[in-house]
């Protein structure tokens, strides 16, 4: 059995497949350890881990050598590669034809553009159609940001570009911000193709997910985010062990950390930062 195989047989309802997402070898090495079946990148870790901004493209070599790292790993592994780094469908083709000749088995492909609107359907549809054509054993998960970006998301709407994308050769559909349980379901029910979801947490579960017929639950930028929660709360309860634990990163914040101009001193914290006010950190 391929890689490509084994990770596409690990796509089921009532059994979905848990993908953690990795930012460099060692995180990625880690979860493997502990017995995760697959994994995948993230690309917000990638690029924030590089000084770079997400999702703008910027960050196309570190992802193409973290996934030619990471295809080493004894598990199948899923690169987020944006919206493919490049407008061209044959660019992102010849991107997708590298992953895949490293061993790669999978890649997310999003509709979201850098200025924050969703691009048009037919021509994301192009991208996916030249993937498959280039790399016809790659897993493609064709990513919609209709709950992201839409100014008034609609389970009709979703389900719509994931129609047009599967029927451009796309394996799975990705809908990151479906959090609703009935938008959930109507969409793993309307859908011939397994249903990827992020994980939220505090409204959802594994079971629940499982039970609303989702084949594949990512944890997107959680991992990262967290990580980086961990490592201030732990370095801060040394210097100060009555210092309370900081609060958890958001997309937004951690986003940030590309672009050290948007920090200044805390009041009353020499040393520390606050977010989003343009200035610097001492």
């Amino acid at each position: 059995m391929t890689t490509s195989t084994a990770f596409r047989a690990l796509h089921r309802r009532g059994r979905p497949l848990l993908l953690p997402c990795a930012w460099d070898h060692a995180s990625a090495a880690a979860l493997v350890a502990h017995g995760f079946a697959a994994v995948g990148t993230t690309s917000l870790g990638v690029a924030a881990a590089a000084g770079l901004p997400d999702a703008t493209g910027a960050a196309r070599e570190q992802t193409l050598a973290l996934g030619r790292r990471l295809a080493r790993l004894p598990v199948p592994v899923s690169v987020d590669v944006e919206g493919g780094f490049g407008e061209d469908p044959d660019d992102v083709a010849a991107l997708a034809r590298e992953l895949a000749d490293a061993g790669v088995a999978g890649v997310n492909v999003e509709d979201g553009l850098p200025d924050g609107r969703l691009a048009d359907p037919v021509r994301h549809a192009e991208k996916i159609a030249a993937v498959k054509e280039a790399a016809p054993a790659l897993f493609v998960n064709a990513r919609t940001d209709t709950h992201w970006l839409a100014a008034e998301p609609t389970t009709a709407a979703a389900l719509r570009r994931a129609r047009t994308y599967l029927e451009a050769g796309a394996d799975g559909v990705f809908v990151p911000g479906l959090a609703e349980e009935d938008a959930i379901r109507a969409l793993a029910d309307g859908l011939d193709a397994p249903l990827n979801v992020l994980f939220a947490p505090g409204r959802h579960t594994y079971e629940r997910l499982a039970g609303l017929g989702v084949a594949r639950i990512s944890l997107g930028s959680l991992l990262f985010r967290a990580a980086l929660q961990r490592a201030v709360a732990l370095a801060a309860s040394i210097a100060d062990p009555a210092a309370g634990a900081p609060e958890p990163l958001s997309y937004e914040q951690a986003r940030a950390l590309a672009d050290p101009w948007t920090w200044r001193s805390a009041p009353g914290s020499p040393g520390g930062c606050q977010w989003g006010v343009p200035g610097s950190c001492p």
